[in-house]
């Protein structure tokens, strides 16, 4: 059942399961919270209340922001975060993992731990090295076609691309609804936003955050040439200590979608070790 919260700017779209210490679960840009329809029963069955958030622009949440950066973002997380009665754990995918690291730098009181999947946590940078790799190229051309042009197409490309070898099994109906989702008025324009942001304002707040933090990774990600690297660098930038890398061979830009029973496996195991010491 959806419910809403306005926040400054606009309102947030979200839904709640399960009873427990409170899980909440930030998708990535051009989703909504369906993207983790795989993990939220799994957390559930665990003991946890679980809340699926939709990024501003993005699923039932409202289209017109003046701000789509991480920064803004984690302002939502936080606000439903202190709505739904604090500390959480706070999961974020690719831009919302930024947005998790700025979340948790910010009011520390209110995130206990995040786990970061696939993040954009850092300025990112291209390398010579990078163009050989084939599938880079693959999904930043897609990627880019897509925010720069505003192409559903693309868009549906690109996430071919990023399921590489197992997809799940409503793949396809997947598909479907986020090009629905797209062709909805302010949808595209939220993606291409989003686009534009760097991820620098996450970056600067790495060395800042205060609780164990978990990113996993998938070896065959095409966001990246060397996905290890960037996961490695994220853990780098943390305090000493704090972090921690785990990567699922085979996986792409979306390893909750495509390995959920791995990824949960990974993120209680962490919650039960690193996050219970903190």
């Amino acid at each position: 059942m959806t419910e809403f919260l306005d926040v400054d700017g606009g309102t947030i779209a979200y839904e709640v399961a399960g009873a427990g210490p409170l899980v909440v679960l930030a998708h990535g840009m051009g989703d909504h919270r369906d993207a983790y329809r795989a993990v939220v029963p799994r957390l559930v069955a665990a003991g946890y209340r679980v809340a699926a958030v939709d990024l501003r622009g993005c699923g039932e949440s409202s289209t017109d922001w003046p701000d789509w950066s991480r920064a803004a973002i984690a302002g939502d997380l936080l606000a439903v975060i202190r709505h739904l009665g604090g500390p959480a754990v706070l999961v974020g995918h690719s831009i919302s993992g930024g947005a998790a690291t700025i979340a948790a730098a910010r009011e520390p009181e209110l995130v206990g731990a995040v786990v970061e999947l696939a993040p954009f946590t850092r300025r990112q940078t291209v390398g010579w090295g990078d163009l050989r790799s084939r599938r880079w190229r693959q999904g930043m051309l897609r990627l880019l076609g897509a925010t720069v042009l505003g192409s559903v197409p693309l868009w549906r490309s690109y996430l071919e691309a990023a399921y590489p070898g197992v997809r799940p099994a409503h793949f396809a109906e997947r598909l479907d609804r986020v090009e629905a989702m797209l062709r909805e008025p302010g949808r595209m324009k939220a993606l291409r936003a989003m686009g534009r942001t760097t991820p620098a304002d996450a970056g600067a707040q790495l060395g800042r955050v205060r609780c164990p933090v978990l990113v996993v990774m998938g070896t065959d990600d095409p966001d990246w040439a060397d996905p290890r690297a960037e996961g490695t660098a994220v853990v780098g930038e943390l305090p000493p200590g704090l972090g921690r890398l785990d990567m699922i061979e085979g996986a792409g830009h979306y390893p909750h979608d495509q390995y959920p029973d791995q990824v949960v496996s990974l993120m209680l195991s962490f919650l039960r070790t690193d996050a219970a010491r903190a």
